[in-house]
């Protein structure tokens, strides 16, 4: 597949300034701010004390003791106005960007070209190679740097046509606020989560869940066969509520489902057929409790 960009108007960029950055974010977001460098950045969310989720985020370094949070866009200000609520002494300063900045996401055999892009931040996307590379570039100007590096721009449905049949989530299209587990939702195996690092906000719930093996639902790509469902719409097996669709397009989805349900179908979603897949990079238990 050639290399081809999507501009992505559903995100935006808060910028983390500041000598304590990296101790500032190191207590509240579920991966290991130490592991950020330049062109390398982290996944990341940020959780409810309880371990529910509120935020995801790609945290990379600016420069200059900044780093940028790669979030979305509408749910920005009100992310910005929490984490300035815990800087207490902390040497940060902490800004909403979104007016300044905008965000593209480079995808194809060649996306690694749109590295090191003059005059904009860029990034190797952390969760899989597939997705390519992400720019965060000033507003109005992502499509002119990429479209100089000979790429083309595709809308963001084409950016959708990639990520649904991999099953990674895009936020709250996703993860419902204050409810999702991170596990639930590949946050484990796309490197959302680093296990080794100290305490954050909602560790607990999040470390129980792994060790304790207590996920009994994921979120999987589905195939649909029939009009795509709207999010929200419910799955059934024999009558028997088993999940939820979230977000799809065409012919392809993301559902959460109970587990054994995934496994042995068949499943419906309004009038259409529910096909789930399991891509390669989701780790199952053999034997799900029921």
């Amino acid at each position: 597949m050639s290399s081809k960009f999507s501009l992505l108007p559903h995100r935006s960029v808060i910028s983390v300034a500041g000598a304590d950055r990296v101790e500032f974010l190191q207590g509240l977001i579920s991966n290991d701010t130490r592991k950020v460098a330049p062109g390398h950045a982290v996944w990341a969310a940020l959780l409810t004390p309880q371990g529910r989720f509120l935020n995801d985020m790609f945290v990379v370094d600016a420069g200059q003791d900044v780093f940028y949070l790669e979030t979305e866009r509408e749910r920005a200000p009100a992310l910005a106005r929490k984490l300035k609520m815990y800087t207490l002494r902390s040497k940060v300063v902490v800004e909403d960007r979104s007016a300044a900045l905008e965000v593209a996401a480079v995808f194809g055999d060649d996306a690694s070209r749109a590295l090191g892009l003059e005059n904009a931040v860029t990034f190797a996307d952390p969760r899989l190679p597939t997705l390519g590379v992400r720019v965060i570039a000033a507003a109005g100007q992502a499509a002119t740097l990429l479209s100089a590096r000979g790429l083309s721009e595709a809308p963001l449905v084409a950016y959708d046509a990639l990520r649904l049949p991999l099953g990674v989530p895009d936020g709250s299209r996703d993860l419902q606020v204050e409810k999702a587990l991170l596990l639930e939702n590949g946050f484990d195996e796309l490197n959302g989560v680093d296990w080794k690092k100290g305490c954050y906000m909602g560790q607990e719930l999040t470390a129980r869940t792994k060790y304790r093996a207590l996920i009994k639902k994921r979120l999987f790509p589905v195939r649909v066969e029939g009009t795509l469902p709207e999010a929200g719409t419910p799955v059934h097996q024999n009558g028997e509520e088993v999940g939820e669709v979230r977000s799809g397009m065409g012919d392809r989805a993301l559902a959460m489902l109970k587990l054994e349900a995934a496994r042995t179908g068949p499943l419906t979603a309004g009038d259409a057929r529910i096909v789930p897949e399991i891509p390669t990079w989701m780790r199952l238990p053999e034997n799900p409790s029921p």
